[in-house]
């Protein structure tokens, strides 16, 4: 459908608030009497994070796995009872090469996208049944967007002071497209990076005892960094 030919009923705009997970049900039920169905659902929504784990409070991490985690899946369980309906559809996830990987000052973000990849990896095998209903997950690199300035911290009441330069990361529109060509080809586990990050990720995958020494003498320069105000945010 061309963007010149949508008409008003064609646009259909709600708040969503993924923590708010008893509001997931209606505002599915919203969607679906506007629409009558539901093809795609793309999760987007969640926090990155920058902090020690030694000097973060416990409550953070919650809040990451509230938001990041069980946001997700809670959204994902209502739209997926209406796609077992009809058979059909696509849940899509935009988890992380965080979610591959590990990386110091975002071990609760890490983790959120380790469990995001396990459960949708899991998720899939449950639905064998129902072929033409495909779970695809994106995982991106570097990418400008507003993430920085809304990252998490050693406490839920603190903010980033510094978000750095983001001229170096991915453009945002090449991001989407890449991620729209995977979705279009049902592509089970789209990494979207450049490198170094890219050739990184290969590495974990593939010779994990190389990584551990890469992330060490990484890991070792971006806590100094971080502690000298120099701030770098993976997506």
């Amino acid at each position: 459908l061309e963007i010149s030919s949508l008409t008003e009923n064609d646009i259909l705009v709600l708040r969503l608030d993924l923590t708010d997970r008893s509001s997931h049900e209606a505002a599915t039920n919203s969607v679906l009497k506007h629409f009558g169905k539901i093809d795609v659902l793309i999760n987007n929504g969640g926090r990155s994070q920058r902090s020690l784990f030694v000097d973060t409070n416990l409550d953070v991490y919650n809040a990451i796995i509230e938001l990041n985690y069980l946001g997700t899946i809670s959204l994902t369980k209502f739209v997926l009872n209406h796609m077992i309906q009809r058979k059909k559809g696509k849940i899509v996830t935009v988890s992380s090469v965080m979610g591959i990987m590990g990386a110091p000052l975002a071990t609760g973000y890490c983790a959120s996208k380790h469990a995001l990849q396990g459960f949708f990896n899991s998720l899939r095998t449950e639905l064998t049944d129902y072929p033409e209903i495909s779970i695809i997950q994106i995982c991106p690199g570097p990418v400008q967007s507003q993430i920085i300035q809304n990252v998490f911290t050693e406490n839920l009441a603190k903010s980033i002071e510094n978000s750095g330069d983001q001229s170096h990361k991915m453009p945002t529109d090449r991001c989407a497209r890449l991620t729209l060509v995977s979705v279009a080809n049902d592509v089970k586990e789209a990494w979207i990076s450049d490198h170094p990050y890219l050739a990184v990720c290969y590495l974990w995958q593939y010779a994990p005892t190389w990584a551990w020494w890469l992330m060490n003498r990484m890991g070792k320069r971006r806590i100094q960094n971080f502690k000298a105000g120099i701030v770098s945010v993976q997506r």
